[in-house]
């Protein structure tokens, strides 16, 4: 039966809402308090990076995977599932003492990224058979994200208040029992869209991506350690060797993990690229916005010196111009196109922080830096999923807009790695002329570098996509993947996201 708009707005997205908005607390709330939590576990500032590289590789690897599951078994299963994952992971943090402990519940932690994509497949799965599918799809893709930019807002406020009034490990139960919110909501209140493309997960190919970013990313921590040598080359090369394995096993596989021929179309390949170059900055420059803006300029001669609840309020700023980047996303692509909302959303990124290589010395500069990145961040963060939605057939519409995710956290862990080993490179020392454990000027200066300069070529990637892509009927859309094209059925019905004679429902009926 075709959805209502107010059952589709009010309903499913609605409850959404509550999940994005979990998963914008749990991106907002720990940053104000990493030096706390450092602090707590004995490690130095750059080490928080490595924090934020373990989650990311995790779930670089498992969202292909949950993605690929939530098509076969269905969308709200996978979601239900990956919120239990979280909570349990969320409860342990707060209790855990000791640094293994923590970087083990930190690294599961990381289920929640696969929640944006099951929630755009889910409501791309209730609009398809809407006459405008693809524009509610990108109308709700919107709405979700601006709940989770203020969720993030709220969790950064939260967390750093929090941290100045009560215990850390009273703080950290906060976002354990907004997860376990989270999960009763979509328990009661999502329904099961009913898709599925059956099939099976890709075992091969799965443990050949597994040890490619095991390799790569090992092979980066290594630096850490003992500088680069013929070990860290050798891991760095094998994990690239690995992943051309992956491509090659993908390409001879039946039921592929992820389907080569849809990563190299026109419309796809660039979104996905754009993804994991995005993914440098809006996940990978987390921790050193933090610690730069706790670091003691009284002491090192550099950082903002802030409190957690002081730097609760940047960042807060952060994530609410990140709201604001959101929610003008499906608007501004009305007005012009969700290919050229995408590269502006791109030029202000690199703008942002580039400008903050020179424009640090004061809380107000990078305020007015991040806030400048936050919004192109905003836009990037709803338009990627959509676009690969609307430009993904039917019965892939989960693992393409998982693929946006994977490819994010793979660049955000990549980047993690190598923003750990910049910031810690060199000895900072104090005013009193010991060794201080803050992260080095020089290596802090290079984190905004590499950020700016992946957006630059993120930008120029773009301009690679077909001008009429992530549009309804867009011909790219069926190009070299057996479909039938868009203009080869009546407008009304020929939507990115249309069923194709493939797909069954839960009972194992056709659609």
């Amino acid at each position: 039966m075709m959805p209502r708009r107010g059952a589709l707005a009010g309903g499913i997205v609605g409850a959404l809402v509550v999940v994005e908005g979990t998963s914008g607390v749990l991106q907002g709330f720990y940053t104000p308090l990493f030096s706390d939590i450092a602090d707590k576990l004995a490690i130095h500032d750059a080490d928080i990076n490595w924090l934020e590289a373990t989650q990311l590789l995790l779930s670089a690897i498992v969202v292909p995977v949950l993605a690929r599951l939530g098509d076969m078994i269905g969308h709200r299963k996978v979601l239900i599932g990956s919120l239990i994952v979280t909570a349990l992971a969320s409860y342990a943090l707060a209790l855990s003492t000791s640094f293994p402990v923590f970087l083990i519940a930190w690294a599961i932690q990381g289920f929640y990224v696969v929640w944006l994509p099951m929630n755009v497949s889910i409501i791309h799965s209730r609009a398809r058979d809407l006459p405008d599918g693809a524009a509610l799809t990108r109308r709700g893709a919107g709405i979700i994200v601006v709940a989770l930019q203020a969720g993030a807002i709220l969790g950064a406020l939260a967390g750093g208040q929090l941290g100045v009034m009560m215990p850390l490990w009273v703080t950290l139960l906060v976002p354990a029992v907004l997860v376990t919110i989270a999960l009763l909501v979509v328990l009661f209140k999502v329904p099961d869209p009913g898709v599925r493309a059956g099939g099976s997960i890709d075992t091969r190919g799965t443990t050949v991506l597994t040890l490619a970013l095991l390799a790569i990313t090992g092979g980066l921590s290594l630096v850490r350690f003992n500088g680069i040598n013929a070990w860290v080359i050798g891991m760095v090369v094998l994990g690239a060797a690995l992943l051309w394995l992956f491509v090659k096993v993908e390409e001879r596989s039946d039921d592929p993990l992820v389907d080569m021929a849809m990563l190299r179309r026109p419309a796809l390949w660039p979104v996905f690229l754009t993804s994991a170059l995005f993914g440098v900055s809006v996940l990978g420059a987390q921790g050193p916005l933090s610690t730069f803006a706790r670091t003691d300029p009284a002491e090192v001669g550099y950082g903002l010196g802030l409190d957690s609840a002081t730097a609760s309020y940047l960042i807060g700023t952060y994530v609410m111009s990140l709201l604001v980047g959101a929610a003008i996303f499906s608007k501004a692509s009305a007005v012009w196109s969700p290919r050229l909302v995408l590269i502006g959303a791109s030029a202000l990124v690199a703008g942002g922080y580039l400008a903050l290589i020179p424009l640090h010395a004061d809380f107000v500069q990078v305020l007015a830096c991040m806030i400048v990145a936050g919004v192109g961040s905003g836009a990037l963060v709803a338009a990627l999923p959509a676009a690969a939605a609307s430009a993904a057939p039917a019965h892939q519409t989960g693992i393409a807009t998982g693929l946006t995710n994977t490819t994010k956290t793979i660049g955000g862990s990549f980047a993690s790695s190598a923003f750990a080993i910049a910031l810690a490179s060199g000895v900072v020392t104090s005013a009193s002329g010991g060794q201080s454990d803050a992260g080095s000027l020089s290596g802090y200066m290079t984190v905004w570098g590499i950020c700016g300069g992946t957006a630059i070529v993120a930008m120029l990637v773009l301009f690679a996509v077909p001008k009429v892509a992530f549009q309804a009927n867009d011909p790219s859309r069926a190009e070299g993947d057996g479909l039938p094209a868009a203009n080869a059925v009546p407008d009304a019905v020929a939507l990115p996201g249309d069923a194709t004679p493939g797909s069954t429902t839960e009972g194992g009926e056709r659609s």
